[in-house]
């Protein structure tokens, strides 16, 4: 404290002293930046978190719904080519193959069958590969197969062309069917068929 003593002595004011840094002053300033780093750490962590909780793993999930149902898809059609095969067997017991090869038109063959479906059920364009096969079997009647394979379309049109290529009137039939997601774009389809007919 400055001013006169009352001896005759007049103190001069001391010198301010330098800031201790281990005084509580410097020790708050240095954990206030402390907290500012865990504050900015813990809102990185929140963000990766949103992130990964509402968009990653929702799309992971939803890409697994549709694989299954894909799956299921397949599993569906190809019960309903298995069931349809059977029909035919049992209509061939009525009706049998010289009958019906009969009344076949004398220029029908599976590959401009198959072509001429495929413009009715708008897939023509969809059509990547049609390979023919060799007819097989013994005796009067040969096996003749052709396979086919169809991208980017949608379930309905795939639905449609079975429809239409599936013919008991001329001994045309679905041997097996294969569906995949198409690679780039996942809400079409890519689709192989075997179709088989009966020649003599």
């Amino acid at each position: 404290m400055s001013g006169y003593s009352g001896f005759g002595v007049y103190h001069l004011p001391s010198a301010p002293r330098p800031l201790d840094p281990s005084t509580p002053y410097v020790l708050n300033m240095q954990l206030a930046k402390r907290e500012k780093y865990f504050i900015a750490l813990a809102a990185i962590v929140m963000v990766f978190t949103f992130v990964i909780l509402f968009v990653i793993m929702p799309f992971n999930e939803k890409r697994g719904r549709y694989r299954n149902n894909v799956a299921v898809q397949q599993n569906n059609l190809q019960e309903m080519v298995t069931l349809r095969q059977q029909y035919l067997l049992l209509q061939q017991g009525s009706d049998t193959l010289v009958q019906r090869l009969a009344k076949r038109p004398n220029n029908f063959t599976l590959f401009s069958f198959l072509e001429k479906a495929a413009g009715n059920a708008g897939v023509k364009d969809n059509i990547k590969s049609m390979k023919p096969s060799a007819s097989t079997g013994k005796g009067p009647f040969k096996e003749s197969l052709v396979e086919m394979k169809l991208e980017r379309i949608t379930l309905g049109q795939m639905v449609g062309y079975l429809k239409l290529i599936e013919s008991p009137e001329n001994l045309v039939s679905v041997k097996r069917v294969s569906i995949q997601s198409n690679k780039k774009e996942t809400q079409f389809l890519d689709v192989i068929l075997q179709v088989l007919t009966f020649t003599e």
